[in-house]
């Protein structure tokens, strides 16, 4: 296919909401298109920033006696996904944050949230994007896990958000994520 500037594109989020969530062992989909099962748990709006996607692989230049590189090893690649969400007052988001077992409650009855040391739970993560020309792009996480949340700050000037690193991990494949993309039905 020849370049054009019809396969440039933004990824803006689907509307209503870009993030998807699910418990570990939820059947994660195989297509850009097929709705998500109502295990899924939307995560509402996530920062201007949208989503960061490092998957670079890690290695290492051996050298031999005088300088030339002789060797390049390959140290591993991690592949993660960054993103700030904005929607704090989410039962949803603080479970994901927290660990489901560290959040209680809902809204209107009063939420509790308690902060430890317990290993935060595996999860399925789907990521729903609009690309240009009504394109629709999902990228599937099977086995996701949360790694680091940023500093909370909390002030009058900004929305208080959760920057959150999930580190996608190897499926049963070898697999980290999946991406699925389909253009829309012609009509």
């Amino acid at each position: 296919m020849a370049n054009t500037v019809t396969n440039v594109s933004a990824g803006a989020p689907a509307v209503g909401g870009a993030i998807s969530v699910a418990a570990a062992g939820t059947a994660a989909p195989t297509d850009a298109t097929t709705a998500l099962a109502a295990a899924f748990k939307a995560l509402g709006y996530v920062s201007e920033d949208g989503v960061v996607n490092s998957n670079t692989p890690t290695t290492n230049a051996v050298k031999a006696w005088g300088g030339d590189t002789v060797l390049i090893t390959d140290e591993g690649k991690a592949d993660t996904f960054k993103f700030t969400l904005i929607e704090v007052l989410n039962v949803d988001v603080l479970k994901l944050v927290y660990g489901d077992e560290n959040v209680t409650g809902t809204l209107a009855a009063g939420i509790t949230v308690t902060a430890n040391n317990k290993p935060q739970e595996e999860h399925v993560l789907v990521i729903d994007m609009l690309m240009r020309g009504g394109v629709l792009k999902r990228i599937v996480l099977p086995k996701a896990y949360v790694t680091a949340v940023g500093d909370v700050s909390y002030q009058n000037t900004g929305a208080v958000g959760y920057e959150t690193t999930i580190t996608a991990f190897p499926d049963a494949s070898g697999n980290t994520h999946y991406e699925y993309i389909k253009a829309p039905a012609a009509g």
